[in-house]
């Protein structure tokens, strides 16, 4: 390959990757001091769940010793914390080597050809509509980490939109996760929530709706005010220097002759009908879940069904339209296997994000957290109780990422403060998952938003100046709607 042409796959710059590496082993070593400084202490738990007791905190005098933090790399395989991990892990494997396919078939050009034919003077029409499903899948379905597949695909199509690489993450996983927070019927946190409030599953809807849609508002006109600057001058995006590798490939080809191409078309058909069959499936799980005829020993399986028929048929989607376009043999599986070095790099950054959640959780100090905030909302106002309630999940999100797991660590201590405090459980629900969402792409512990970054070649530092007014809006939408809902009795 010429040095002068862009190299095929996902490619992860070695600044990148020191810097996040650098930034991620800094929050290791600062999950392991607070581990030393902060009282340690457990709740006691409802026997085989990890739903806690109230009143049963107590404080310990154990102290996580400090060189577990150097060994936490080795130590995450022998706990729960190396499931999720693995499954993630799988998961940027499998992107990798099918994006990779998808790329030096010609059916991702072919893709983005079609797209830029169709919507070259109505983009910011394709905008508005792939936002809307983004949210929708995570607001509806509870899709977060399915949506990084789309990361790569999304950015390509921005940039062949003549935007850059955050408007491809902004209209794939920032809408997905913003979805995931201003959640309708989402069966991780609203569904969970609302069972350990003692509430109807999904009452109080409507309510959602509305805060679903001044959620898509903000982000619509923050990306369309962010697109048409970069419409008008290409360097403002912060993105620039880091896309021009990019940009190159994907804004010379030839669309006339990719789109004259009818194996190509074929092939492109096989791939997109697989990507629906995700969305038929990720429906399917959710009818399941709330269905009364399933045992609910089984919900939590039947959640899973949208990551396993993405793990599936995204690759045999790619490897069959690569084959069908014309790749053979050891061009197809030697492609999927080149994709898949080209994103090796990003693993590392995975185990450490793991290491800092093992290390938090060892150290056994979220619990003296939970404590320590039900003390202080006891004397609150019900409007500020349900604005630290909010504040604290937030900051909760960065040692634990999962919502159900924070909802089994918070709500059985903040459902008898609600009562004491009049504030409503619809109010509390809100406020979780407000709260939950948002926070999964803000914190450098975030694996998926890590990876995402790392798939475009950003720096956390530039996407902080990116994503950072963007979630100070949305904050402001959090606040507004939550004072509403303590004055309207919600």
């Amino acid at each position: 390959m010429p040095e002068n042409e862009p190299r095929q796959g996902l490619q992860f710059s070695k600044k990148t990757i020191i810097s996040i590496t650098i930034l991620l082993f800094a929050v290791l070593m600062l999950a392991g001091a607070l581990t030393q400084l902060v009282p340690r202490g457990e709740y006691q738990r409802v026997e085989g769940t990890e739903q806690v007791i109230p009143g049963t905190y107590t404080e310990t005098e154990w102290k996580l010793p400090f060189w577990k933090v150097f060994a936490s790399p080795g130590l995450i395989f022998t706990s729960s914390t190396a499931v999720a991990g693995v499954a993630i892990l799988l998961f940027i494997i499998l992107i990798g080597g099918t994006f990779l396919v998808l790329e030096k078939s010609g059916v991702l050009q072919y893709i983005l050809s079609a797209i830029a034919a169709k919507y070259a003077n109505k983009k910011y029409t394709l905008l508005a509509l792939v936002v809307l499903v983004c949210m929708l899948l995570g607001s509806v379905i509870g899709v977060l980490e399915e949506s990084l597949t789309l990361v790569p695909l999304a950015a390509a199509i921005a940039l062949a939109l003549g935007w850059d690489s955050l408007m491809g993450l902004g209209m794939s996983l920032v809408a997905v996760a913003f979805g995931y927070s201003a959640a309708t019927f989402n069966p991780f946190n609203v569904v969970i929530v609302q069972q350990l409030a003692g509430l109807p599953i999904f009452s109080g809807v409507l309510y959602r709706v509305l805060v679903f849609a001044l959620v898509y508002g903000v982000l619509l006109g923050f990306l369309y005010l962010y697109g048409k600057r970069i419409d008008k001058n290409p360097q403002k995006s912060i993105a620039y220097e880091t896309d021009k590798t990019l940009r190159k490939k994907y804004a010379n080809l030839d669309s006339a002759a990719i789109l004259a191409n009818p194996a190509l078309k074929d092939a492109t058909k096989i791939f997109v009908s697989c990507v629906c069959g995700v969305f038929v499936f990720a429906g399917i799980g959710f009818a399941l879940q709330n269905a009364s005829f399933v045992p609910e020993s089984l919900h939590e399986y039947v959640g899973y069904l949208p990551t396993i028929s993405m793990a599936i048929l995204f690759p045999v989607g790619g490897l069959t339209a690569g084959k069908k376009a014309g790749l053979r043999g050891k061009a197809l599986s030697g492609g999927f296997w080149d994709g898949v070095k080209a994103i090796a790099p990003a693993i590392p950054l995975l185990i450490l994000v793991l290491c800092v959640t093992f290390i938090l959780k060892e150290g056994k100090i979220m619990d003296t957290m939970v404590f320590h905030i039900y003390d202080l909302c006891n004397s609150l106002t019900p409007t500020a109780a349900l604005l630290v309630i909010f504040l604290f999940v937030l900051v909760l999100e960065f040692f634990v990422g999962s919502g159900s797991a924070k909802a089994f660590l918070i709500m059985p201590i903040i459902v008898p403060l609600a009562g004491m405090l009049s504030l409503s459980m619809q109010s509390v629900t809100l406020s979780f998952c407000l709260s939950d969402g948002f926070g999964n792409i803000l914190y450098p512990t975030s694996g998926i938003m890590i990876l995402a970054i790392g798939m475009l070649g950003v720096s956390y530092g530039k996407y902080m100046r990116w994503f950072g007014k963007l979630f100070l809006l949305e904050m402001a939408v959090c606040a507004a709607v939550m004072l509403l809902a303590v004055k309207i009795g919600y």
